[in-house]
């Protein structure tokens, strides 16, 4: 001891603690996948855009609970997120409690009523190539306004007013653009002046920039009509007639009857295990929920933990599940209200056992070889999601859209907000594909009144009875798969948060025959073995934008914003 202490080494020993230190700090860092000051305990909001997320995380600082944060941070993004945030759009909410009740919210859009199972077809029966994009008949009745007003009628704590009154203020007075706003404003430029002339929404000349100030006063006006009339704000009175003198200019079909109509729908939440976590998700119309159960009972016998994250075993079984999985979801899924979706049948392990069954490791499944699975019988891209944890516990998972980015890319004149290009999600013909190169069937043929299939999958998952994760992604078809990886990154490979939403994902959805991945996701020697075996391998850029929040078994919120996007994760 005296030797250290000795005044010529007192250097030494002041580095070799230094080091200590610094690798001590660097062990807890890579274990726990975030430093100190990340951990969070009274509440967390991972969205799409810094600006809305400070909006939600206010909202809590205040009191509000999670469904309050959800509401002002929907109406948010509707400013700052104009790519897929909305009040002229759709989605799902999947709601967990404190004390684990459970509930779903249906707030999707839903054809009009003069919609027709042929109206995208030709006189000789062939699909009008882009008449079910950016158009006016492209849109369905916009689900989003009722939805958070429905949300926050059963759940909601703080007054209505406050909540949308931050979104009004981000559009008055403006915010300071990213630079990935910038650059997507100015890409979709010449279709906004194609499709809305004269008209000068989200164009500025000389290009944007970051940084730039973007105020939208004709979308502020539309949001305190809102603010002040709630629901009658939207789907009566000025607004609405706003809608209405678009849909008659450019030939649409939204009526004012549609818009009074439209009603979102609460939904008991889809519920499964995997390896004793409890899933909460999403039901039809959405096909998310359905999806990820299946995938989930498909994969869980495997020892995936001892194989590795994306090691050429763990790919070759995720993609066998999935081209199953998307086959079933081309014949089977569609809105429960107008067709008997066989949910029970399709989530008996039996039968998804029985769907692997000519799974075989030595060589791809081709997939002309899978069709839709024989069920027993009847028992029963561009889009937003955020996750909100609040400081009880209670939790929300939300998906919302506007189909393509920036929808249809038609504004309603005066009102200053986008419109959704959702009706291609319908199938306008069995066995042709949308815009995500999905296929489908009668279960989702246009229908009026009808809720479109939806991909989205909002989901929360429980640990012992306890609040473990909320997550959910955009991505078009990529979003189940997306969802479904970024679980496994966590109770599969001992990911963090951040790094199971940061990690390469791939996809596979049956048609066409391929597997999508992002660059890197696997290694070259993985790859090799994959392609010997017959499968074919594609680049693809970034796949989904996952949200999502961790509850620790040190009892704080570890966040996920996926570094793709602009996310940001904010919590207290």
């Amino acid at each position: 001891m005296n030797y250290f202490l000795n005044r010529n080494n007192k250097s030494f020993l002041l580095l070799i603690l230094t080091s200590i230190f610094f690798i001590s700090s660097s062990c807890v860092q890579g274990t726990l996948g975030q430093n100190v000051s990340d951990e969070y305990y009274n509440g967390m909001v991972v969205c799409a855009y810094p600006d809305a997320a400070q909006v939600g995380l206010n909202i809590l600082k205040r009191g509000g609970n999670a469904v309050d944060a959800a509401v002002a941070v929907q109406f948010a993004l509707e400013v700052t997120h104009p790519e897929a945030g909305n009040i002229g759009g759709g989605g799902f909410m999947v709601f967990r409690s404190a004390k684990g009740e459970t509930n779903t919210l249906d707030f999707r859009e839903k054809a009009p009523a003069d919609a027709s199972q042929n109206m995208y077809l030709d006189s000789a029966g062939n699909v009008v190539p882009g008449m079910s994009i950016s158009t006016h008949i492209s849109s369905g009745v916009p689900g989003s306004v009722d939805g958070m007003i429905e949300a926050h009628r059963k759940y909601g704590h703080l007054k209505w007013a406050d909540l949308v009154q931050p979104a009004i203020d981000l559009a008055r007075n403006g915010f300071k653009i990213t630079n990935r706003l910038a650059g997507d404003l100015n890409h979709t430029g010449n279709e906004f002046k194609k499709l809305n002339p004269g008209a000068s929404y989200l164009l500025k000349d000389g290009g944007w920039k970051e940084a730039d100030l973007l105020v939208q006063e004709d979308l502020a006006k539309t949001l305190e009509q809102i603010r002040d009339k709630g629901r009658a704000g939207f789907y009566d009175g000025i607004v609405a007639d706003q809608i209405v003198d678009e849909m008659k200019n450019g030939k649409g079909m939204i009526t004012k009857t549609d818009l009074q109509n439209y009603h979102s729908v609460w939904r008991n939440a889809l519920t499964g295990t995997y390896k004793g976590y409890k899933i909460i998700t999403m039901p039809p119309p959405s096909s998310g929920g359905v999806a990820l159960l299946q995938l989930l009972q498909m994969v869980e016998k495997y020892p995936l933990k001892r194989w590795g994250f994306n090691r050429d075993s763990t790919v070759q079984l995720m993609v066998e599940a999935e081209r199953r999985v998307y086959a079933d979801r081309s014949k089977y899924l569609g809105d429960p209200d107008f067709y008997k979706v066989p949910v029970d049948s399709l989530l008996r392990p039996g039968y998804n056992a029985s769907r692997m069954s000519n799974f075989t490791w030595g060589k791809a499944t081709p997939s002309t070889d899978i069709q839709p699975g024989k069920i027993a019988g009847y028992e029963s891209d561009q889009t937003t999601h955020y996750s909100i944890v609040d400081r009880e516990g209670n939790a929300v998972s939300i998906t919302t859209t506007l189909n393509d980015s920036f929808g249809s890319k038609i504004f309603v004149k005066g009102a200053g907000f986008l419109l959704n290009d959702e009706m291609d999600d319908f199938s306008s013909k069995p066995g042709f594909p949308n815009m995500f190169g999905l296929v489908g069937g009668k279960a989702n043929s246009i229908q009026p009144n009808k809720r479109m299939l939806s991909s989205m999958t909002p989901t929360i998952i429980e640990k012992d009875g306890k609040l473990f994760m909320i997550v959910g992604t955009p991505g078009g078809s990529t979003i189940i798969t997306s969802v479904f990886q970024t679980i496994l990154n966590v109770i599969e490979f001992n990911q963090s948060m951040q790094q199971a939403v940061s990690s390469k994902r791939l996809h596979h959805q049956w048609l066409p025959d391929e597997v999508d991945m992002e660059k890197d996701a696997i290694d070259s020697v993985s790859r090799v073995k994959l392609e010997q075996k017959g499968y074919r391998i594609v680049g693809r850029g970034p796949s989904g934008r996952v949200d999502a929040i961790l509850k620790t078994k040190w009892n704080y919120y570890e966040g996920g914003a996926d570094p793709r996007g602009d996310d940001t994760k904010l919590g207290w």
